[in-house]
């Protein structure tokens, strides 16, 4: 009986020396879920939950593991990044922009992202570049002159009010094109294309809506 009690005994006290050591070190936070910001220095924020759907094939799920981002066409460095080496290699900005859609609604957002301009001028740009051609997983396409790219630093977010762009909104990155209706703003995007072409037309523009975009103008003709 009493050899049962002693190891009995040494069991108890080893267990309590381990629960003593583990309790000394910092512990491990457990995650939690993400929550959007909803205030930006005093301005009240729109959600993700806020948006309409109204992507021509529905929400896209790209894979990261996946992932390329190219940038070609008129440039002398065309680049293929991966998500995270876009994140890692070109500095980050936030603005908050207002996105209005054609269809009546809109939203005010803090934005995340890098400068277009900054992917551009690492690629660098060939003089007769005039468009950019933004082209996007589920093959939707628009089209900006060079100058409204660059002259208005022109963000690729890839966060929104604090938190990872979530499929629907366009994971990896959407464009924002502020002063620009909705169409312009383009999700999921795959490529950056420098052309000449002063006549393309992405996939609602070749429909009749306006190629410029600018929402102090109406959003079809010219």
């Amino acid at each position: 009986m009493r050899y049962k009690l002693t190891s009995f005994a040494f069991i108890l006290i080893a267990m309590s020396f381990t629960g003593i050591f583990q309790g000394c070190g910092p512990a491990e936070p457990s995650p939690l879920g993400t929550v959007e910001i909803q205030q930006y220095e005093g301005q009240d924020l729109s959600s993700a939950s806020d948006f309409r759907e109204n992507s021509i094939k529905g929400p896209q799920h790209v894979d990261p593991a996946d992932y390329h981002l190219r940038v070609d066409g008129l440039v002398e460095k065309p680049a293929s990044y991966a998500y995270n080496e876009v994140l890692d290699n070109f500095a980050s900005f936030n603005k908050v922009v207002r996105l209005r859609c054609v269809e009546g609604w809109s939203v005010d957002i803090l934005w995340q992202g890098v400068r277009v301009g900054d992917l551009l001028a690492k690629a660098r740009v060939q003089p007769e570049a005039k468009v950019i051609i933004f082209h996007a997983y589920d093959g939707y396409t628009t089209s900006l002159p060079i100058e409204y790219i660059v002259d208005n630093d022109i963000l690729m977010a890839y966060s929104m009010n604090g938190v990872t762009l979530p499929p629907e909104r366009g994971y990896p990155f959407e464009l924002v094109a502020e002063s620009k209706w909705g169409y312009k703003w383009i999700k999921w995007i795959t490529r950056i294309e420098v052309s000449d072409n002063t006549s393309y037309r992405g996939y609602w523009e070749s429909l009749g809506f306006s190629n410029d975009g600018d929402v102090a103008k109406p959003s079809t003709g010219e």
